[in-house]
């Protein structure tokens, strides 16, 4: 029978790096290892199958010949001499997956390997929502922050015990946080290990509790923190500030507290990115003579010269008077867009002289021909 290609097994490119023909045979090893598959030939076959292939091709002069002449390369001198004509037998396979020190890794993983444990538990995280305003994004800003979280009971300094008493070995685990048992199997002996239910791992427990805090050495308050906000975040990031969670049981280390940015709605801009976007009203006649307006931006008002002829839908850029880019150089622009305001009551004596500006041919647009639109195109952009 025919062997298949090795970088096919392992499900790999030809090209593939040391580190990730290492990765595709962990992952496929603990998939068809056989106890994790009892009784299932075709996973035995499949794991015996990944460790010939991890074999050839974790060796850098096996890999070569096999690469040059395919598994006709490693027959013979230089090759698998010692291995039967190359057939793996599932104690080689077991050998190989040993080897790759992924026994442990795996009876971990299955209960069956000791666990370096937290002496005590850790503390939840929180999450808190910042409404912030475009002015304060946009110039970075410091903000109070009163959290309501657990901290830490003053009345047994956290331990959890009453005054004068203290922690006793857990009767169940004697101090080990692990409950542990052994079986044995064809393989050989085989130890699942398991969290303590009566300690919940921590291998002592409070005898006499305090009666402020029951005995979990932390009680509901209060902490007012001030953070540092930098310029250009927006609705969606974060920020992590390490250990201003809540506070972890009997002494155990505080989670950590996660800021969400929101934004305010603003009144004039709309945010594009790092650009704002303003529109701009503009007359008639300001929009057909041209005209200096002032425009409101995030740091004051601003001067802003209009050309005559400016279109309606027109796009004029303020540069670097956007947002800052977030931990890098310079800011974005402010976009504004020219709104044409057309009057709906007119008195007569504005009437009489719109009346006469439309006999002219000056004011009246071009006739639909072809280059109507890429005139129309030119003069908004």
């Amino acid at each position: 029978m025919s062997k298949r290609d090795y970088y096919e097994v392992l499900g790999v490119k030809r090209d593939a790096s040391e580190e990730e023909i290492k990765k595709a045979y962990r992952k496929q090893a603990m998939q068809y290892h056989p106890d994790r598959n009892p009784g299932d030939h075709t996973a035995e076959e499949r794991f015996k199958e990944v460790a010939e292939a991890y074999e050839v091709l974790r060796d850098n002069g096996k890999r070569e010949r096999y690469d040059r002449f395919g598994h006709a390369g490693l027959r013979g001198a230089g090759g698998f001499e010692n291995m039967r004509d190359f057939e793996f037998d599932l104690a080689d396979a077991l050998r190989t997956f040993m080897s790759e020190g992924i026994f442990g890794e795996f009876f971990g993983q299955m209960g069956g390997g000791r666990r370096t444990r937290e002496t005590k538990p850790r503390g939840n995280d929180l999450q808190v929502p910042l409404m912030l305003t475009l002015e304060e994004i946009a110039a970075g800003v410091n903000k109070k922050i009163k959290l309501h979280k657990y901290v830490r009971c003053e009345a047994c300094a956290g331990s959890g015990n009453a005054r004068g008493s203290q922690e006793v070995i857990c009767p169940t685990c004697r101090g080990t946080g692990e409950v542990r048992q052994v079986s044995r199997s064809f393989f050989g002996q085989f130890i699942n290990v398991s969290t303590c239910h009566h300690c919940r791992g921590e291998g002592r427990i409070v005898k006499n509790p305090c009666p402020d805090c029951r005995g979990d050495g932390r009680v509901e308050g209060e902490k007012t923190i001030t953070i540092d906000i930098p310029a250009g975040v927006a609705a969606g990031n974060y920020l992590t500030v390490r250990g201003e969670g809540n506070t972890g049981p009997r002494g155990g280390p505080a989670g950590d507290l996660l800021i969400v940015v929101e934004e305010k709605e603003h009144e004039y801009f709309e945010r594009h990115g790092d650009d704002i976007l303003y529109d701009l009203p503009l007359s008639i006649p300001q929009a057909v003579l041209g005209d200096v307006v002032e425009v409101p931006t995030l740091n004051g008002k601003a001067k802003l010269d209009v050309a005559p002829g400016t279109q309606s839908g027109k796009i004029l850029r303020m540069r670097s008077k956007g947002i800052p880019h977030l931990n890098g150089y310079g800011s974005g622009d402010q976009l504004v867009r020219v709104v044409v305001w057309v009057p709906n009551k007119l008195s007569p004596k504005e009437r009489d002289l719109f009346q006469q500006l439309a006999e002219t041919d000056g004011v009246k647009p071009p006739s639909i021909e072809k280059g109507f639109f890429s005139k129309i195109k030119e003069a908004l952009f």
